[in-house]
């Protein structure tokens, strides 16, 4: 594991050089809400068919980061490119799976959402049959194409958001906070099957997160961000070890706390600016009083 203010982009260790993904620049980004500066100066390359997991406190920016390279948010500065072209709006090469599985139709069925964006690109019927089919047994929904998205537990539902996402055929994938709303042991279980998945498909995946560990299981790089407002970029830490990654590992270990500091500060800060700062510097479960409390409960 190596850490770099800046890191370059290359080509994940181990993995094809030929990839399906694309590169993404962001180069010198600010996005601004009116006078609000939501995050200011933000440069960062990602390489074709590398998983970049953006880690950092709440309300640090890292979805509206994300929303940039999607389309969704036009930047006031710097600019964004994704396979060498300026991202000016949304488009069917970068997918985004969002954190809530409402984002499924609930009158389609979870083959009628998996089909609903070939269909909508005039994909041929048979060729569209054949592609549904594929994303279906990828995930694990094959034998559930028939049910409605009310019918789903939220890990299976989070299957069906991201079958849908990979049937456009994306070179990116977006992914923000896709796993917060499951329970502890669906998580686990998403997290690996999207690095199985990610393996198969070869795209670039940019996965938002404030989970410390899980981005520890799944990043090719870790790319924490400044607390907001006037949020950047912080650290790039490139996260070379070995899959699967298991956080009792000595290696993951030292990298969690590493993190858990750098991530911790930040929070600190937050505090202090608000004026609560009690000692916290952001560790759950440390005390930092000389009355016994303990912090982070």
């Amino acid at each position: 594991m190596t850490v770099n203010g800046t890191a370059p982009a290359t080509t994940p260790a181990g993995r094809p050089a030929s990839r399906a993904g694309s590169p993404i620049r962001i180069s010198d980004v600010d996005i601004r809400f009116g006078e609000f500066v939501a995050v200011r100066g933000a440069s960062l390359d990602i390489a074709a068919g590398e998983l970049v997991c953006l880690l950092g406190p709440s309300g640090c920016g890292k979805s509206t980061l994300l929303n940039a390279v999607a389309g969704f948010v036009r930047p006031a500065a710097g600019e964004v490119t994704c396979g060498g072209e300026p991202v000016t709006g949304p488009d069917v090469s970068r997918g985004v799976v969002f954190q809530s599985a409402e984002a499924l139709f609930p009158w389609l069925t979870v083959r009628q959402n998996v089909a609903f964006g070939p269909q909508m690109r005039g994909v041929p019927k048979a060729q569209r049959d054949a592609v549904v089919e594929r994303y279906l047994a990828m995930v694990g929904l094959a034998h559930s194409a028939e049910r409605f998205p009310e019918q789903l537990s939220g890990g299976m539902r989070q299957r069906a958001q991201l079958a849908r996402v990979l049937a456009n055929d994306p070179s990116v994938v977006l992914m923000d906070e896709p796993f917060g709303a499951l329970d502890a042991q669906t998580r686990l279980v998403m997290q690996v099957e999207l690095d199985r998945i990610w393996r198969e498909t070869g795209a670039t995946i940019v996965f938002v997160t404030h989970d410390i560990g899980e981005a520890i299981l799944l990043g090719d790089r870790i790319v924490t961000m400044t607390a907001g407002p006037s949020a950047a970029i912080k650290k790039d830490y490139r996260c070379d070890l070995p899959r699967p990654r298991d956080l009792t590992d000595p290696a993951c270990a030292a990298l969690f706390r590493e993190l858990r500091e750098d991530i911790g500060a930040e929070v600190a800060r937050t505090l202090r600016a608000q004026g609560l700062d009690d000692g916290h510097d952001g560790r759950p479960g440390a005390d930092h009083t000389n009355d016994d409390r303990t912090e982070g409960r």
